[in-house]
């Protein structure tokens, strides 16, 4: 990719090498059970457990993917010193979250809507967000509760060498899939997915999430589209790359590796097929109204 030199996203909060606490084992859960005889001995007790308890399982609902509390013993030692390649590859994602800023205000201008700019996080092997906290094995994510994304960047190495998909655009595509999760919340998507999850079984709740994140994969292929198109970021094989890396990481390819089966009805990401397919759909078109995985489209 042709990213040098280009503007730098201000939304990048660094907290490669911090100190993580993660908690005490079980933060708001673990306050609950201390503290349950006295709460329920009172009713504003009572009322406090209630918001408690729904303010936790909401939280819950809005993660993707986040990890068991760990405990406040495993921490990160402060101050580390980051290399070239790290400082390389911070420079290279400010630049791409950029890009994706500008043509999503773009896009949402044009439909007299506003675009809220998130903020992405750089992490080293545990997070605190408003979702959880998280380890750095469960990968990059999106949390809808604080529209922040996070992200160790060790993770690329993770998808060169497990998954074979090596490339800048393959890495470029990660952060704009992650994006594409903001979208949906300021689109007012998440929410409505998260409502039509309640009450259903979790059949039909992986159904509904795997349209969550194929219309990510869309999106991130239309901000493919601009980048290329508009801004000629996009070198000979940039493509292949990011096809590669949607392939690598669909839900079928990842069973069969883990498991040495499939089993369609736990997806919650797509297939290697889905997600390739609806990259291209973004990538080809152009045009995010194309991407309504929710319309009756075939997946």
């Amino acid at each position: 990719m042709r990213w040098q030199g280009k503007r730098r996203s201000s939304n990048v909060e660094d907290r490669r090498g911090q100190r993580v606490s993660a908690g005490g084992g079980g933060g708001i859960a673990t306050l609950l059970m201390r503290f349950l005889p006295f709460l329920l001995q009172t009713k504003i007790g009572r009322i406090l457990l209630i918001v408690g308890v729904v303010g936790y399982f909401g939280a819950q609902m809005l993660g993707v993917n986040i990890a068991p509390q760990q405990s406040s013993e495993q921490q990160i030692p402060a101050n580390t010193q980051l290399t070239e390649q790290q400082q390389h590859l911070g420079e290279f994602v400010a630049v791409i979250l950029a890009d994706t800023e500008d043509t999503w205000h773009k896009l949402l201008q044009q439909q007299q809507k506003s675009y809220r700019e998130p903020v992405l996080v750089l992490f080293t092997q545990a997070v605190q967000s408003a979702c959880g906290t998280a380890s750095a094995a469960v990968g990059p994510f999106y949390c809808p509760g604080d529209e922040q994304l996070y992200i160790d960047l060790s993770f690329y190495e993770d998808l060169k060498t497990r998954h074979g998909a090596p490339g800048d655009f393959a890495q470029a595509y990660v952060i704009a899939h992650e994006v594409g999760h903001h979208l949906q919340k300021v689109l007012g998507t998440t929410t409505k997915v998260r409502q039509a999850q309640q009450g259903v079984s979790k059949t039909e709740a992986n159904k509904l999430s795997v349209k969550l994140e194929l219309q990510a994969d869309c999106y991130a292929g239309v901000w493919g589209y601009y980048a290329h198109n508009e801004r000629d970021m996009l070198e000979a094989g940039d493509l292949e790359e990011a096809l590669t890396a949607a392939a690598a990481i669909g839900d079928d390819r990842l069973q069969k590796q883990a498991q040495g089966r499939v089993t369609p009805d736990s997806f919650t990401h797509g297939s290697s097929e889905q997600r390739v397919r609806w990259f291209r759909r973004g990538f080809d078109s152009g045009d995010y109204l194309q991407c309504n995985t929710f319309g009756g489209a075939n997946l």
